[in-house]
C-alpha cells in the first residue's frame, strides 16, 4: 500500500497534535499510511521524559506538552517538519528498525545536499561536524567523557509516539531558521548542545526543496 504525501505548509502545533491523535484513532487495517510535511509557528514542545528544568528562558515562546518520546525540542519557521503515520504491524518491522530507517532517510536527505550526517549511540537524531560538514569520514574512537557529542552540532530531532502498532509525532530538519530559540533550552535535555540547520553549515536550500527531498527519502526507507 502506498504512502500518502501531504504538504501541509506552515501550520499550528497543537492543532496538529490534535489531527495525528484523532486519525491515529479512527484508522482501520485498510487505512493507506500518510506522510504530513509542515512547519510550525514557533513553539517549544515537552517529551514525556522531558524536565521542566532543561527549558531555561521560553520568553514569549509558547511551551506545549506532548506525548511523543524524548524531552523539549524547538519548532519554527524554516524547518522542515515530517509526520509519518504509519501501521508498523501492516509494514512488518518494529519500532527500533522505524527509528533506523527515519535516521536513515535523514542522513540519506543531507547527503543529497553534499552533507554528511551521523548518529551518535544513545541519542537519537542526526548530527555533523561543525568543523567540516562535508566531510565523508566516520566519527571514530569513544567520545570523550561527559561529552558525547564531541564537535558536532544536531541538525535533525526525533520523537515518536506509537500507538496500536501504529505511528505518529515523528522528525524535524533544520533548514534556515532563526536558530536563537535553541540557546534558551537544553535541545533533547543536553546541555550546551549545538543545533545547526543548512543555512549555517553554507547550504542554500529552500524549505520547499528540503521537504521535497525528506519526503521523498522517508517515503522510500519506510516501505515495508
Amino acid at each position: 500500500m502506498s504512502l500518502v504525501v501531504s504538504v501541509l505548509g506552515r501550520i499550528d502545533y497543537a492543532a496538529t497534535f490534535a489531527a495525528m491523535q484523532a486519525f491515529t484513532a479512527a484508522r482501520t487495517p485498510e487505512t493507506p499510511d500518510e506522510l504530513w510535511l509542515c512547519e510550525h509557528p514557533p513553539v517549544y514542545t515537552q517529551g514525556l521524559a522531558g524536565k521542566a528544568d532543561h527549558i531555561l528562558n521560553p520568553g514569549a515562546i509558547p511551551v506545549v506538552q506532548s506525548n511523543r518520546g524524548g524531552q523539549v525540542t524547538y519548532h519554527g519557521p524554516g524547518q522542515v517538519v515530517a509526520y509519518p503515520l504509519i501501521d508498523l504491524q501492516r509494514t512488518g518491522y518494529y519500532v527500533k528498525e522505524y527509528v533506523y530507517r527515519i535516521e536513515e532517510a535523514l542522513i540519506r536527505t543531507l547527503a543529497h545536499f553534499g552533507v554528511t550526517g551521523h548518529r551518535v549511540a544513545g541519542a537519537p537524531g542526526i548530527y555533523v561536524r561543525l568543523d567540516d560538514p562535508f566531510s565523508h569520514a566516520a566519527l571514530t574512537g569513544p567520545a570523550p567523557a561527559g561529552d558525547p557529542f564531541r564537535g558536532l552540532g544536531k541538525i535533525a530531532a526525533l520523537g515518536i509516539k506509537v500507538s496500536r502498532h501504529c505511528t505518529y509525532h515523528g522528525l524535524a530538519l533544520n533548514v534556515a531558521m532563526d536558530l536563537e530559540p535553541f540557546t534558551r533550552i537544553n535541545p533533547c535535555g543536553y546541555a550546551g548542545l549545538q543545533t545547526v540547520d543548512l543555512s549555517t553549515i553554507g547550504v542554500a536550500a529552500s524549505w520547499d526543496e528540503a521537504a521535497s527531498v525528506l519526503g521523498q527519502k522517508l517515503a522510500t526507507r519506510l516501505q515495508p
